[in-house]
């Protein structure tokens, strides 16, 4: 339970290496899996989190080496926090930046591409937001997190009468 097999450095080189491996991983995944999980998003980082595992412990199951593997993975997502926050290039690196799905009511079917949004992923997007069309929409951004936000257009004095 106590005895490491590998000394705690490697245990520490490890957890880097894996840490990193997954950010850029999934960075290169695109926004819209990172932001929303489906079930399989939800295997896909099951599994990978066991496919890992033994590369980061290099077959050690103790105690002590469980605990300086999952300390390096928090102290890197701390560094990396924190160099994100001070860094906007690195930010803009990590993070990406947001995109305008929509301008004006008009799609931009290449930027849906690029992210993998499917028609019925806007359009759900779209709906929770309380719009049923794109000419509606003044600008659907899809944010770093995955999320797609919504600014529909002011409407007019004749589009209220006719209401």
């Amino acid at each position: 339970m106590w005895a490491m097999a590998v000394p705690w450095w490697e245990f520490v080189i490890r957890g880097v290496a894996v840490y990193l491996f997954l950010l850029v991983f999934l960075r290169l995944t695109g926004r819209r899996q990172t932001g929303q999980y489906a079930p399989f998003d939800l295997v896909l980082l099951l599994i990978l989190s066991n496919a890992v595992q033994n590369s980061m412990n290099a077959g050690d199951n103790s105690l002590i080496g469980g605990l300086i593997s999952a300390s390096t993975l928090i102290i890197c997502h701390v560094l990396l926090s924190y160099l994100t926050y001070r860094s906007p290039t690195l930010r803009k690196l990590v993070n990406g930046k947001p995109k305008v799905l929509i301008h004006q009511g008009m799609v931009q079917p290449s930027l849906m591409t690029q992210e993998r949004i499917t028609a019925e992923d806007l359009a759900a997007a779209l709906r929770s937001n309380g719009c049923l069309n794109a000419h509606e929409v003044e600008r659907a951004t899809i944010e770093t997190n995955g999320q797609i936000t919504v600014v529909l257009r002011k409407r007019s004095a004749a589009d209220l009468g006719e209401a």
